[in-house]
């Protein structure tokens, strides 16, 4: 007669077999996702360059890969190039785009062997350093959130380019974002915050000539009105169309260091005129100025008007040199100090 109370007991298996299952469906469902975001990103960039192409752009690239799985989607665009209608363009032996595939709203584009800018009538620019990256979020937003980023860049005119105000940075950083004025975001403008870091000018340009063989900081912040439109380049630039629209950049302050001289930078306006010159005035309050503008009126630059900025240096010696109030204006197309004309005015389109 057998024992009932020796049976040995047995346990379920079903117990043990749950959690993979439910792990595997999950996996499933996530792999689908991550499969399906992907096919909706190769969708979107055709997409997107097909309507550049038709805006005038012209494109050109090899085939795209997309990797990541499963966390991220990562897109490799090799030999890409774009080029606008108005010459400015950008191409780098490879782009990659990377997002995390639970948060697609925030793209990293990073250029990993470096880039080429072409400058219309100026020639092309090789920029190479220890990071080049652009991130944009907030995608679903009338205007999204845009930062570039050049970590320790170089900057290389191609051959019969004309030369780059610069030739080296500890850093450039751009922000661009939505302006929050009373908590309301609607309205039509962008806050903009640019920072230039320990510049090293070229040999015998404006920029080494001002930091006498020094370097230049520079810290900018300001808001551009009228933002939605600069939304497409034309033949005569992004600030072509704007500027015909009335936009202005206004609430301008920053601060600028060139070798000894620094200075505290503000304005309530500043525009474009008709033939994309800057126009508008700036005060500065500096301290040394003398240092800077002497600098600039001995640069070997053909754009620096020598004779305007030797007296413009001299008038700034007699007013002691130490926090003088200075205002710099941008009219008919020159930069000018008082009487003097230093350079052209900045070029927007």
């Amino acid at each position: 007669m057998t024992d009932a109370s020796h049976t040995p007991t047995r346990h379920p298996r079903r117990g043990l077999v749950l959690p993979f299952i439910i792990v595997g469906v999950l996996l499933a469902a996530w792999t689908g996702w991550w499969f399906f975001l992907v096919r909706q990103v190769e969708t979107q960039l055709d997409v997107q360059v097909e309507r550049l192409r038709q805006d005038g752009w012209t494109i050109t690239h090899a085939t795209p890969a997309t990797t990541g799985w499963p966390f991220r989607a990562r897109v490799s665009i090799p030999h890409a190039s774009f080029l606008a209608p108005s010459g400015h363009g950008v191409a780098a032996p490879e782009l990659i785009a990377e997002a995390n595939a639970y948060n697609p709203d925030r793209w990293v584009v990073i250029a990993p062997d470096g880039l080429t800018l072409t400058r219309p009538d100026k020639g092309k620019v090789g920029i190479d350093g220890d990071g080049l990256r652009l991130s944009v979020s907030h995608l679903r937003q009338r205007f999204p959130d845009l930062r570039v980023e050049m970590i320790r860049p170089t900057f290389t005119a191609h051959q019969d380019a004309e030369p780059f105000p610069i030739a080296s940075a500890e850093r450039v950083l751009l922000n661009v974002r939505p302006h929050v004025n009373g908590g309301d975001e609607t309205t039509d403008a962008m806050d903009v915050a640019f920072e230039l870091a320990d510049a090293r000018g070229r040999p015998g340009g404006p920029v080494e000539g001002a930091t006498r063989q020094g370097r230049l900081t520079a810290r900018l912040e300001g808001t551009v009105q009228n933002a939605s439109r600069l939304a497409g380049i034309d033949s005569a630039g992004v600030f072509s169309a704007w500027t015909a629209a009335g936009g202005r950049f206004t609430d301008i302050r920053g601060e600028l260091a060139a070798g000894d001289s620094r200075a505290r930078i503000e304005s309530d306006g500043l525009a474009a005129a008709p033939d994309g010159r800057l126009q508008g005035q700036v005060s500065l309050r500096a301290e040394r100025p003398m240092a800077a503008i002497a600098g600039l009126a001995g640069s070997r630059s053909g754009a620096v008007d020598r004779a305007g900025a030797a007296g413009a240096a001299v008038a700034a010696g007699a007013e002691g040199g130490e926090g003088v109030d200075l205002v710099i204006q941008f009219r008919d197309g020159r930069t000018w100090l008082g009487p003097f004309a230093l350079a052209p005015a900045p070029k927007l389109f």
